[in-house]
């Protein structure tokens, strides 16, 4: 059954059944309509305005004008301040019978309703004390600020601001992480071998210029005089010197000698104290649907077998043979592994290759769907990040491309990388978003998990129609992206709800035909079960079949 967020999603895509024909309503009726649309407008406008200002903002890369000077307040007493604000919200939007609202008002009203739902349990489980994951931090997110735009002399202060209130911001976070350690709310040791290594290439600093956030100021707009130049480099050297190393020494020593040793030992999400409330709306978050953790495993072993068959169907194809009938699938994993034609030699290769595979898109999208003005570009992982990071992410404006290890990065899987990260993916997503101007600020600018992961989902597939995929090698890495995904499903819900040892993690992985596919995969994301994995236990396959 679909829970009206997945109908109303499903409406907004043209998915959905649209209602059967009306008779015109009566005046009356459209007259109540408005005074309810105008009263569920007022709500959602003031709370979107006060999301984006200093009290409501919690993301540390945020564009939003109050955070220009200063980073976000993520204190537990701002945490609990928002949660108040998001609560009654709901309250006021449970005054409202969403029948009475127009057409659109009702997709509106479910997709917001939504959205603050999980903004208020979120703090209300205080997740906020668990602020970073498997591959991504709030200490490496700062290196997203770095690469903003920023033309005015002013703009380059204000960021200098930002960068002497990281001491501020770090003390918050780690005082948020002692509240989780003292009640068992933790990333479990298990997964932070290694974490503290994108800490102490900014804690040990010699010299402030290396920093990646100083990079801005290694070529300043001509427009800026040569003396104010010089004065915005000597604040920024001084910021980063006097604030940001100091600040990320102590969250050097926090982490090594607090943080680890009192990391919860467990893996499973359901152990921790509030841990299967916790594993329920994160399941609900990420894929906008009721569903239980047995469910999930269910869909996920079926995705498995299904996602196999289409496997063999590409190994037969090629006339891959192997060793014998019973290692066949291994074999040619290996083959794909060890065969030099799959990997790019240099970071620049595997760029250049994106790129192609990006331009060939752009002579054919156009056909499919209504282009976005906005264009995007593509650029490497961050270094100071890329160990931790996945193969890639895609935004409204970038495609990051992790060029980190090129022995894990196969050629045959970049087409469908390509494809779900930047075009029609999510940079398109994102671009058309940000272009609907008749749609409220809330749709615009935000992003629901089981929308964009479908999104990207689909755009995988459309590239089979649109001709993307070139070689059969090439199709098999489209599947391998499924399989992973497929994979997750099974032990995310195998580790978090039923309990599952990393070790039975991996031999489940070890028991399936394409195990090592799967595994090489999950260990880029930091081993099966790992800290992200309790936030997205499902995604598009749930919801596909919602």
């Amino acid at each position: 059954m679909k829970s009206p967020l997945t109908a109303a999603l499903l409406l907004a895509l043209g998915l959905g059944a649209a209602p059967a024909l009306a008779a015109t309503p009566s005046a009356p009726a459209t007259l109540a309509a408005h005074a309810a649309d105008a009263q569920f407008k007022a709500i959602y406008e003031k709370e979107w305005a006060w999301r984006q200002s200093a009290g409501g903002e919690a993301d540390e890369d945020s564009d939003a004008p109050a955070s220009a000077t200063r980073l976000p307040d993520v204190g537990a007493q701002a945490q609990q301040a928002r949660l108040k604000v998001w609560d009654e919200v709901l309250e006021q939007l449970q005054a409202i019978d969403p029948a009475t609202l127009s057409a659109d008002n009702q997709v509106n009203y479910a997709i917001y309703k939504y959205q603050i739902e999980n903004l208020a349990d979120a703090v209300r489980l205080r997740t906020y004390e668990m602020p970073f994951n498997s591959d991504s931090s709030f200490w490496s997110n700062l290196s997203f600020m770095a690469r903003r735009e920023m033309k005015t002399a002013q703009d380059y202060r204000n960021y200098i601001a930002r960068l002497n209130d990281v001491p501020r911001y770090f003390g918050q976070q780690t005082g948020n992480m002692r509240a989780g350690l003292a009640r068992g709310f933790s990333v479990p040791r298990a997964v932070l071998e290694g974490r503290d290594v994108s800490i102490s290439m900014i804690a040990e600093l010699k010299d402030p210029t290396e920093s990646p956030l100083y990079a801005p100021f290694k070529k300043l707009p001509a427009g800026i005089p040569a003396a104010e130049q010089q004065k915005l480099r000597d604040e920024a050297r001084q910021a980063i010197a006097g604030s940001v190393i100091p600040a990320f020494a102590d969250l050097l020593t926090f982490f090594r000698e607090e943080y680890v040793p009192q990391a919860r030992t467990t893996l499973a999400a359901e152990k921790m104290p509030g841990g299967e409330a916790f594993y329920r709306q994160q399941i609900r978050e990420y894929t906008t649907l009721d569903l239980s953790p047995e469910q999930i495993h269910a869909i996920g072993l079926e995705e498995v077998a299904r996602i196999q068959k289409e496997m063999d169907a590409i190994i037969d194809k090629v006339g891959f043979t192997g060793k014998s009938e019973r290692t066949r699938f291994a074999d040619f994993l290996e083959f794909l592994r060890t065969d030099p034609q799959f990997y790019a030699k240099t970071p620049e290769e595997l760029l250049w290759r994106a790129a192609w595979i990006s331009k060939r898109v752009d002579g054919v999208i156009g056909r499919y769907m209504t282009l976005p003005r906005a264009r995007f570009t593509i650029v490497p992982v961050p270094p100071e990040i890329a160990p931790f990071w996945t193969a890639g992410r895609g935004g409204m404006d970038t495609y990051w491309l992790n060029t980190y290890n090129l022995p894990a990065r196969p050629l045959y899987n970049l087409p469908a990388l390509t494809l779900h990260e930047s075009d029609p993916g999510h940079a398109l997503q994102g671009a058309l978003a940000a272009e609907q101007g008749e749609q409220p600020a809330f749709r615009r600018g935000a992003y629901i998990s089981a929308y964009g992961e479908g999104w990207g989902l689909y755009s995988e597939k459309l590239g089979v129609e649109m001709g993307i995929y070139e070689t059969p090698y090439e199709d098999f890495g489209r599947l391998t992206y499924e399989m992973w995904r497929a994979c997750r499903l099974v032990i995310d819900t195998g580790v978090h709800h039923y309990g599952w040892s990393r070790e039975q993690a991996l031999a489940y992985l070890r028991d399936q035909r394409q195990g090592r596919g799967c595994r090489r995969s999950r260990r880029r994301r930091r081993a099966p079960g790992a800290g992200r994995a309790a936030g997205l236990p499902a995604r598009p396959h749930c919801a596909e079949r919602a």
